[in-house]
């Protein structure tokens, strides 16, 4: 009997969907209302919460509509439905089939799904992999992540090597900030304009304001040769991956002065040694159709390794699809 009952966020569950999501078993920091809100302007949030027939919290799924269509929400890079560590795959495959009939109830038609790769996770949770497989979900796309497990590194290629050593050879220096003007205003913008006529996600009062709400999650390293400013990371830490969110130099950065590879070297096996994944992040484009070999390779050759991450489109009217699933 499905004892689930589906409620919109709304500002009053503010401090329980916050409790919950630092509980979960498959949640970062990005799902923390004070960061899916520092762009709330540019989204219809949608997100929902999942009660038990005891009034507990047992899932929420942050979420935005675009007409008739419920994404999980593309401000953040993961999402999915996020779940109590003590919930089973039977309560899974009910707690989607009450959302995917509330929204049905409500005219929306779709439900776009960004699952959160496996190792942000602290407890195994595939089970929407599962579900949306029952539920006859078009994969619409897959990405492909370059990750490298720190304590079991595939050792480092020649080449990488040798750039480690040109960035010693050089004096360069890794510094930790606390301020992102210089590596947004003097590299981050200007390189993204001059290469893609793009700006960063997040303005420099954005980056900042998340800085000042999660301030061991949201770090800053700098590298300097001398006291000139050449290169720099932004890393989104979790309790499992450290992720460089933004990296940029100067011309002289990659190439003669060896600071890529220095820097994250020096991420990997100094900053970070004791943490257990490294997320390189994507090489894709065209969703996941087309591989940038190049890009790939260099973090492959760091010792990264793929996995990936699905996106599923769920038609809402096959929620019947679940009703004799369970035996």
């Amino acid at each position: 009997m499905n004892n689930y009952r589906v409620h919109r966020y709304q500002s009053s569950h503010y401090k329980d969907w916050n409790t919950f999501v630092a509980n979960a078993k498959n949640a970062t920091f990005l799902f923390h209302r004070d960061f899916m809100e520092y762009h709330k302007d540019r989204f219809d949030d949608y997100s929902l919460l999942i009660f038990d027939v005891k009034d507990k919290l047992v899932a929420v799924l942050p979420a935005h509509k675009v007409e008739n269509i419920l994404h999980s929400h593309q401000g953040l890079t993961y999402g999915g439905l996020v779940l109590n560590a003590k919930v089973i795959l039977s309560d899974v495959i009910l707690i989607v089939k009450t959302i995917l009939e509330f929204l049905n109830k409500n005219l929306i038609s779709k439900l776009h799904l960004k699952i959160i790769p496996s190792i942000y996770n602290s407890f195994p949770s595939d089970e929407m992999e599962y579900v949306s497989f029952l539920l006859d979900a078009k994969l619409n796309r897959r990405d492909a992540l370059a990750v490298l497990e720190i304590s079991n590194q595939v050792p480092v290629s020649r080449v990488r090597k040798r750039g480690i050593e040109k960035g010693k050879s050089n004096g360069l220096l890794v510094k930790e900030e606390n301020d992102f003007t210089s590596f947004w205003n003097e590299l981050l913008i200007p390189n993204l304009k001059e290469r893609y006529n793009a700006n960063p996600v997040h303005s420099l009062t954005e980056i900042s304001y998340l800085k000042s709400k999660f301030p061991n999650q949201i770090k800053q390293y700098n590298v300097y040769q001398v006291d000139k400013i050449v290169g720099g990371v932004t890393v989104f830490v979790t309790d499992n991956v450290i992720h460089p969110q933004y990296i940029s130099g100067n011309k002289a950065f990659n190439n003669e002065l060896g600071g890529l590879d220095f820097l994250y070297h020096h991420l990997i096996n100094v900053v970070y040694k004791n943490e257990k994944y490294f997320d390189f992040g994507i090489s894709n484009e065209e969703h996941g159709r087309k591989l940038n070999v190049s890009l790939h390779y260099w973090k492959e050759s760091f010792g990264a390794r793929t996995i990936v991450q699905n996106f599923y489109e769920i038609e809402t009217k096959n929620h019947s699809l679940l009703d004799t699933v369970l035996i």
